[in-house]
């Protein structure tokens, strides 16, 4: 697996993309989805998810209801209980794939042995899945105050599980600057979050994902050879 990768290789190399997300949440909560027909159902969940951040961005998750979903969507509040039963369970199913892809992506670049082009694919990787899933990733990131105690602390475990392989790769690294691996992580962190949270700034800006992506590994790269 190479170190260096565009968004469009990237997609190209895994199978997570913003369509067949629908399919992994039908798969993946087969037992809580009644309605059983693939194809009306795989529509409807796609239906619902984007209602859901449209609904967020506008109005907030505290203050969306059901019913608001039901008139974004078009489903009855019985079409809606088909694939929901509550916004808890909504917030769930959002955090459940932040959690898949922040846990699976990272081990495609298990078979890199140098530290340095390990950290790198990582870092393209994250961008690049954050760009992919961006509603989601944006809305634990900004809306994970409103999940359930156990969700949020589920939240911040994605969260820190990314950091911690960073910070790992960075104290493997023969000649690595002075400091916390575990605080040069969260720097690193801190740089891919801001493309998610703040889209509005690199769209006008004219910034695309590979050319946040390129800078960022130019910066991570020339402090961490020292």
């Amino acid at each position: 697996m190479p170190a260096h990768f565009d968004l469009q290789q990237f997609q190209a190399m895994t199978p997570l993309d913003g369509d067949n997300i629908w399919a992994y949440l039908l798969d993946h909560h087969a037992e809580r989805i009644t309605v059983k027909r693939r194809k009306p159902a795989l529509e409807n969940i796609e239906k619902i998810f984007r209602a859901t951040f449209k609904l967020a961005n506008e109005v907030g998750f505290r203050t969306m209801n059901l019913r608001d979903l039901c008139r974004e969507t078009g489903l009855s509040m019985g079409g809606l209980y088909g694939y929901i039963s509550s916004k808890d369970q909504l917030a769930e199913m959002i955090e459940d794939v932040v959690r898949h892809a922040t846990h699976e992506v990272p081990r495609m670049f298990d078979d890199l042995s140098d530290p340095l082009e390990r950290l790198e694919a990582l870092v393209r990787a994250s961008i690049f899945v954050s760009e992919i899933l961006q509603p989601w990733f944006y809305f634990v990131f900004m809306d994970s105050r409103v999940l359930q105690t156990a969700q949020r602390a589920t939240a911040k475990e994605s969260e820190l599980h990314v950091q911690s392989l960073f910070a790992r790769i960075i104290s493997e690294l023969p000649n690595r600057p002075p400091g916390s691996p575990e605080l040069l992580a969260s720097h690193i962190m801190a740089m891919f979050q801001d493309w998610y949270v703040k889209r509005w700034k690199y769209r006008a800006a004219d910034i695309t994902p590979d050319q946040f992506a390129d800078s960022a590994v130019r910066m991570m790269r020339g402090y961490l050879r020292g």
